[in-house]
């Protein structure tokens, strides 16, 4: 695979250069071990089987819950993931249907296996085996990104079709792939005059909701899909392969969906044009090129309104990940409108 220089699809500029400043990192604010309720602990040492003697927070991800590897009294080691209602009234939604998502997972899929979980109805907690892995480089190296980008490949080949039951891509990203429409909303009701929105996507506004609304087709597929790759999503493991670190976002979609979501977080963290990377991929091989617009559309317009939002309770550094992302997106997303992409 190809990989090419460090540049958004635009222009000459590095990620880096976008603003004049790096760009921010896919982190939030996590909630260490000892934060915890102490029946929650206790009940997640009960899945284990014993006392944690050790927690050491992970970096990577928005989760305002713990994330953390755990080391035993009797030296086992696990991956800890809990979140209570407090943290955010969304979250713990989120860890059960992961919950649900990666006990169902055969063997096969490159994912850590889940161990067990905890549901109090308010806290809910996953405990999966410890990998022995980082997380790649952030910006990221070349050798790293083609070892992730081939862990997506193997990913997609092993769950297409999907080897469980999950929603589709539409009704799991019913409300959220809706971004352009909400802004057209919003500027004809008075409640948004679109200050500091890029010229160019002010005057394409219409056109983009009016192809958005067309994004469910144009993503429909076998596919197990994640929905939420990044690099803090990854672990680079020993034997010179990634390992997913869930699949949270499951849903059935087209196979090149998971890399076109993937990819402007790629772009922005200095990885390289996303349009070369998406051409070149195998999962993309055959992609309609219509229906990668579309859903490039819908996801920037994610994105872009997302952006515009005060921060969700626990996440304070999300937006300013999203508006990142979206900048980086509005470019791939111009450059094909323009036809300047091959």
């Amino acid at each position: 695979m190809s990989i090419e220089p460090d540049v958004l699809a635009d222009s000459g500029r590095t990620a880096e250069s976008v603003e004049g400043e790096p760009p921010p990192a896919a982190e939030g604010v996590r909630l260490p071990w000892g934060a915890m309720p102490a029946s929650v602990r206790l009940e997640i040492e009960a899945v284990l089987g014993g006392p944690v003697e050790q927690a050491v927070t992970q970096p990577g991800g928005f989760s305002p819950g713990v994330a953390a590897r755990v080391r035993l009294a009797d030296g086992r080691r696990a991956f800890v993931k809990a979140v209570g209602h407090a943290q955010n009234p969304d979250s713990p939604g989120m860890h059960r249907a992961e919950a649900r998502i990666a006990a169902a997972l055969p063997a096969t899929v490159p994912a850590p296996r889940l161990l067990g979980s905890f549901d109090d109805g308010s806290w809910v907690a996953l405990i999966y085996e410890d990998v022995e892995g980082r997380m790649p480089a952030q910006s990221w190296r070349q050798d790293e990104l083609t070892r992730v980008l081939g862990a997506l490949a193997e990913l997609a080949e092993a769950v297409t079709p999907s080897p469980v039951t999950v929603p589709t891509v539409a009704e799991a990203n019913a409300d959220d792939f809706q971004g352009w429409r909400k802004l057209v909303r919003a500027r004809d009701e008075g409640e948004d005059d679109l200050t500091g929105l890029d010229p160019w996507l002010i005057e394409h506004l219409d056109a983009l909701a009016a192809r958005e609304a067309d994004w469910p087709r144009a993503a429909e597929g076998t596919t197990l899909a994640h929905s939420d790759l990044r690099a803090d999503n990854v672990l680079l493991t020993g034997g010179g392969g990634g390992a997913l670190r869930r699949l949270a976002g499951g849903c059935l979609a087209v196979r090149w969906f998971d890399l076109l979501l993937m990819l402007p977080s790629v772009a922005m963290q200095s990885g390289g044009d996303p349009e070369q990377i998406f051409t070149a991929h195998p999962v993309a091989r055959d992609a309609d090129a219509e229906a990668v617009t579309t859903v490039l559309a819908a996801l920037t317009g994610y994105f872009v309104q997302q952006s515009r939002l005060p921060a969700p309770p626990g996440l304070p550094t999300l937006r300013r990940v999203q508006r990142a992302h979206g900048e980086v997106a509005t470019s791939w997303l111009r450059c094909r409108l323009q036809g300047t992409a091959a």
